[in-house]
């Protein structure tokens, strides 16, 4: 099983002292020249007059983005401690059992517009970067991860299984795992079980929720259906049926 879960907006502070990213020693290998090239326009575009435009950053988040221009020697930490954002709360990364813990470094892939796919315990620095962001000399992060972004998405999934894709319309611009739509469900919040719509940021805790469960439960579902059966234990759960050949399933959970 493979779960793609997002990054955050909030993130942790880092550490006053600490090692940098390596960007050698990360997972998928494969991306690090985009990661290389990505880093150094982030650290460019921090420094230029529009920067907070071109990054979509608000003026108050201007420590943070100053922190941008050096970020190569930023002190990095396990990726699932930078993000702190609801649904990152909703997984629970720090209380997760040891089994959970030791499935999520197999099946848990953490997507970043600044370093692409990451296992969790992968060591990145804080960054204030937007995943729409125009970055000098590379233009907006979407269609760049796109080239390169759905091939390892497909590598880091299992021959079999299903993949449960936690991220919102706009991070999965980034990229879809190649060939596999049959195979990805994508995680929806509409309402609560008494049918009363929800706000954004409880939608968020709801899916990293259902994803520790998941992890927690150490099911392995074969096909959306019996994920969807699996979660269907649980709460309130409806899957519909993927929009056309290669498109992914869409599972709709209801929690209180």
């Amino acid at each position: 099983m493979l779960i793609i879960v997002p990054p955050s907006e909030s993130k942790r502070p880092p550490a006053d002292h600490g090692a940098p990213v390596d960007l050698g020693a990360l997972s998928f290998p494969e991306l690090t020249p985009m990661r290389r090239q990505i880093l150094e326009a982030v650290m460019a575009t921090s420094a230029e007059p529009d920067a907070f435009a071109r990054l979509y950053a608000r003026a108050s988040m201007m420590p943070e983005v100053a922190r941008n221009t050096w970020l190569s020697a930023v002190p990095a930490m396990p990726a699932l401690d930078v993000y702190t954002g609801p649904l990152h709360d909703g997984l629970g990364a720090a209380s997760w059992s040891q089994a959970a813990a030791r499935r999520a470094g197999q099946s848990v892939v953490v997507v970043s517009p600044v370093f692409g796919a990451l296992r969790p315990t992968d060591r990145i620095p804080p960054y204030r970067v937007h995943v729409c962001a125009r970055l000098v000399g590379v233009g907006r992060l979407e269609p760049t991860w796109r080239t390169v972004l759905p091939d390892a998405l497909a590598s880091a999934a299992e021959p079999a299984g299903i993949i449960l894709d936690l991220r919102s319309p706009m991070v999965q611009a980034m990229g879809m795992p190649t060939g596999l739509g049959f195979r990805t469900v994508t995680l929806r919040i509409h309402h609560d079980a008494s049918g009363r719509r929800i706000g954004g940021v409880t939608a968020k805790r709801a899916r990293g929720t259902v994803a520790r469960y998941v992890l927690e439960s150490g099911a392995e579902p074969s096909d959306a259906h019996e994920l969807a059966e699996m979660l269907g234990d649980r709460w309130p759960a409806r899957l519909d049926a993927a929009a056309g050949s290669g498109s992914a399933w869409t599972l709709t959970v209801a929690i209180d």
